[in-house]
């Protein structure tokens, strides 16, 4: 079954990493419930990496957590989420976030570093299809019009695929610049299983976190492929809808309708979604309902991951590492990421499907 998103992992990288000092109110009893509150006299350092989409989020939810703690410290480097997984299975993070849950083979080193692997939504938000071409600020797209643009069978702007389903844009004879990603990404293996689960005539590749189609420009990281963008005419890339900026977006052909993104149609499709069965009891994965025809839904969604061990062998980080989650998967965490990111926040239905995950995290007795 296909991969989905939501989280990122976290890792060290100290010349990269965001540093921020966090301190403990309340006891370490009553964190619990989802309520973002954390242990009695935390001190310490822990350390992550991941999705370089996540950013925004993650320093939403640091500054948050500053405000409740004081004694300790959390660092997170937005590596992406393939060096995030990897980072955290060897052992090199405390906890993580990655855009796609753990295949497989990675669930299986987990498991064997963390004994039960917790592994929970913590973000949701939309991938928006980003573009700069003079003259034009809205595009309608299909999905195959989007696969072919980005498999590089469409190359001009004023393509008949494209001026369809734009009758009123005037569309210049302009050559079309596809932007993807450099490196391993959530983001891109997102993206990826949209195209396949939507146009699967038009993309004959299988979804990946490595960009399949050669000959485009590539780009390091979201900030990477936002500025490749920017500075072009006639560009187009994919990118977490909070770091769009001063791009266009498209809108995306869903059943009879074209959807612009946004938290509500993001969550929609969440929904609409399954739980992915037989990781253990704390991995809630999500298989995401890609080729929804369902209205108000965008597909293009990214379901990103917080993931952490439910053993550690210091009794104080894992005090430190379930706090954090604590907090980040709180009502008031959650406002936080969706105030600074755009994201949509979980439910509250999800919340208590998750917060056992979070709450069996602990030490090796």
């Amino acid at each position: 079954m296909k991969r989905t998103t939501l989280g990122r992992v976290f890792a060290l990288p100290a010349a990269a990493a965001l540093t921020f000092g966090l301190a403990a109110c309340g006891s370490a009893n009553e964190q619990g419930s989802g309520s973002g509150g954390s242990g009695e006299g935390l001190s310490g350092t822990i350390s992550g990496a991941g999705a370089s989409s996540q950013e925004a989020a993650q320093q939403a939810w640091q500054a948050g957590f500053i405000g409740q703690n004081g004694d300790a410290t959390v660092n997170y480097d937005p590596i992406g989420s393939g060096g995030g997984r990897e980072q955290f299975i060897s052992g090199g993070s405390d906890f993580g976030g990655t855009d796609s849950y753990l295949d497989d083979e990675e669930l299986a080193k987990a498991k064997e570093r963390c004994g039960e692997l917790v592994e929970v939504p913590a973000y949701v938000s939309p991938i928006a299809v980003v573009f700069k071409l003079d003259g034009v600020d809205e595009l309608n797209l299909k999905p195959a019009t989007i696969a072919k643009i980005f498999n590089q069978q469409i190359k001009k702007w004023n393509d008949p695929a494209i001026a369809e389903d734009n009758p009123n844009a005037d569309l210049p004879d302009t050559a079309i610049t596809p932007v993807n990603r450099s490196d391993e990404s959530g983001t891109t293996e997102n993206f990826t299983e949209y195209l396949t689960a939507t146009a699967e005539a038009d993309w004959p590749h299988e979804a990946s976190g490595d960009w399949p189609v050669p000959g485009g420009e590539a780009a390091q990281g979201t900030s990477g492929v936002i500025q490749a963008v920017s500075n072009g005419n006639g560009t187009i890339g994919y990118a977490d809808a909070s770091q769009a900026g001063e791009l266009s977006t498209v809108k995306v052909g869903v059943g009879e309708e074209f959807v612009a993104y946004s938290p509500e149609a993001a969550a929609a499709v969440v929904d609409v979604s399954e739980r992915h069965e037989g990781r253990g009891e704390y991995s809630f994965a999500y298989d995401l309902a890609r080729d929804t025809t369902e209205a108000g839904t965008y597909p293009i969604v990214l379901v990103s991951y917080g993931i952490a061990c439910a053993n550690y062998d210091d009794a104080n980080k894992a005090e430190l590492v379930k706090s954090y989650f604590n907090y980040i998967i709180s009502e008031e965490g959650q406002k936080a990421s969706a105030d600074a990111a755009g994201s949509a926040p979980i439910s509250d239905k999800l919340r208590e499907q998750i917060q056992p995950a979070v709450d069996a995290i602990s030490a090796n007795s």
